[in-house]
Order: structure tokens, then sequence, then C-alpha cells
């Protein structure tokens, strides 16, 4: 069952956003304290076919060994085929309705970026609402306009106590107002797939954010 919880660390990656074999990266992050994972396979140079979904079910293997939630973005027949725990979808996606009938009950994700977004969202059945991007970030091309942590909190005040994370451009030091605007957690790339110690970045990620989070709302 998906809880809130999960959310707290939430580490998105593919293979064109590591510096070295994938597998060893998630292996690092999970050490380093990551609570759930999604594995987004997307642009120049990304994997195709076999090889994508081989990388998928290796890194969904070492997600299961330690208790992890494996999220696929945005392929929802791959999700489906290796029985991921869920799937994560854009705004351009599809038809969030009929992908939220097709997952049945996997857990369900859906970008959003303002607070009418993310009330259809809800009305869709979203399990969780990512919201972003947070910051400008050089991992996703075509983001949306920058709103900054504030429209977490505008979303907040909507009433949508949907479990909520914000991503994009998020590192140390920009975690504690994220928290403190009502998210359940923060999704990061770079900030742990690049890093000189994987380990030990998520680990710094995650304390700030616990150290920092506001359960009010709840």
């Amino acid at each position: 069952m998906f809880q809130r919880e999960s959310l707290q660390l939430y580490f998105v990656m593919g293979s064109t956003n590591c510096l070295k074999n994938p597998r060893e990266v998630l292996t690092e992050a999970i050490k380093g304290g990551i609570t759930m994972f999604q594995f987004r396979e997307k642009g120049e140079g990304s994997l195709v076919g076999k090889d994508k979904r081989n990388l998928a079910t290796d890194l969904q293997a070492i997600c299961q060994e330690h208790g992890i939630p494996f999220i696929v973005n945005d392929d929802v027949e791959l999700a489906l085929s290796i029985g991921a725990d869920g799937v994560h979808i854009g705004q351009d996606d599809g038809d969030i309705e009929t992908i939220r009938n097709l997952v049945g009950k996997k857990i369900l994700g859906i970008s959003t970026h303002n607070v009418e977004e993310a009330k259809a969202a809800l009305k869709l059945g979203a399990d969780y609402i990512g919201v972003g991007p947070m910051y400008e970030t050089l991992t996703k091309k075509d983001i949306q306009r920058v709103r900054g942590p504030k429209v977490i909190e505008e979303i907040r005040a909507a009433g949508i106590h949907l479990p909520l994370v914000g991503i994009g451009g998020i590192c140390s030091g920009r975690v504690k107002e994220i928290a403190q605007r009502g998210a359940d957690g923060i999704a990061v790339i770079s900030a742990i797939s690049k890093a000189f110690s994987i380990e030990e970045s998520a680990r710094l990620l995650r304390q700030e954010f616990q150290t920092s989070q506001v359960k009010a709302y709840l």
C-alpha cells in the first residue's frame, strides 16, 4: 500500500543521468536512504527496446530486494509488462483517466504545475502528485515556467491534501522551503545521480527534509 512517507526522498533516474553504471548508482542511493525510485529513461542517448527493458528489470530487482517502490516514468506498457509498482505520467503523456484504468490499483503519480492541474489529478484518481519545477533545471529541457515552492503552498491552501512531492532543480540547501510549504517529499535526479558520493548526498538530502518537514496540513 502506498504511503506518504514513501515520497520523502524520491530518486528519479535513467542511464543518461549517471556517470557510472546505473545499477551501482541505485544501490548506493538506497544505502543513503532513498524512499522511492522512478525509472526515467528519456533524452538523447537513452536506451530503447530490449536494452531499456533489461535495465528496468535489473533496477526493479534492486528495489524489490530493499523494499523500495519501483515506478516507471511514462511507459505504461513497460510498467505493466514487468509488474512495476506504479507509473508516473506528465500532463502530455496520454489520457489520464484511461491510464488510471489501465494500471488499476498500481500507484499513479501525475506531474502538475498549478492548482488547477492538481485538482484535476485528484479527481482522476492520482495517488500522489509531483509539483514543479521548483527551480531551474538542466535535466528536463521542456519545463514549465518556474514558480518555485510557493505553488505547493497554493495547492495546500486550495484544500488538496494528496501526497505531494516537489521536483526540479532541488539540491542541498534548497530543501527546507519546499518541506515547510507543505510537501511530503522531494524528487531529485542529478543531486544524487551525479554526486561525488551518492550515498552521502542521499543521506544529507533526506536529513534536510526530515528536519524541515511541517505536518500541520495532514
